[in-house]
């Protein structure tokens, strides 16, 4: 992977290998840097030091092409290491937000298989709606023959007993809105149903029967 100006947009895939590479160049420029510096020392003079005498003539104590050539390449080295340093930056970006989204994405496919368990694995019901009268408390809470109780107020599958359950709680909410979960056509559907005195008989206007486990 080379970042150019062609290539250098948010398509590029950027891998650890491409950063290590540009790492490895780096280390290259800072080497030959190194080097030209070497260059200067041996001759006792630095990037600033004067290359002609009091005259005005080349100094003759020193190799002066030697020091513009290493001079001329350590100013372009030092560009090309600022630029490359610019491509690992951000290469590193890059590369952290792509592993930054992978996680994300990751984590949503987790929760999102997990939710799917969770509806897939309903509680077993513990009875079944066989009888609603019309404009019963039943009725108007939504709950249709064939329903499949699995938790009704404080009553669920792991509690109940028997049908006392579910009257004891009906009895103790009269006037009080219940929370009735059921299983219908394989779905898990939740309601509000208040036990209260209507036309008919009973609180709730519905006949509930047990399944046998």
């Amino acid at each position: 992977m080379k970042m150019t100006e062609e290539n250098n947009d948010e398509n590029v895939t950027i891998t650890m290998e491409d950063v290590q590479s540009l790492i490895k160049k780096k280390d290259q420029i800072e080497e030959q840097i190194k080097a030209y510096y070497g260059v200067l020392e041996d001759q006792s003079v630095g990037m600033e030091g004067p290359l002609v005498d009091a005259e005005g003539f080349p100094r003759a104590d020193v190799n002066v092409y030697q020091i513009r050539t290493a001079r001329h390449s350590i100013h372009c080295l030092q560009n090309d290491h600022k630029a490359i340093m610019v491509e690992i930056e951000e290469a590193l970006h890059r590369l952290h937000a792509r592993e930054r989204a992978k996680r994300e994405q990751d984590q949503a496919g987790s929760q999102t298989e997990s939710t799917m368990e969770q509806e897939f694995i309903l509680p077993s019901p513990f009875a079944r709606v066989d009888a609603v009268s019309q404009g019963s408390p039943a009725c108007q809470a939504g709950l249709r023959v064939g329903d499949e109780i699995i938790s009704f107020g404080s009553v669920n599958t792991g509690n109940f007993q028997n049908l006392q359950n579910i009257a004891s709680v009906v009895q103790h909410s009269v006037g009080k809105q219940l929370s009735v979960t059921v299983i219908r056509n394989g779905q898990k559907t939740q309601m509000g149903l208040t036990p209260q005195q209507w036309s008919g008989r009973g609180f709730l206007g519905c006949n509930i029967v047990p399944i046998q486990r």
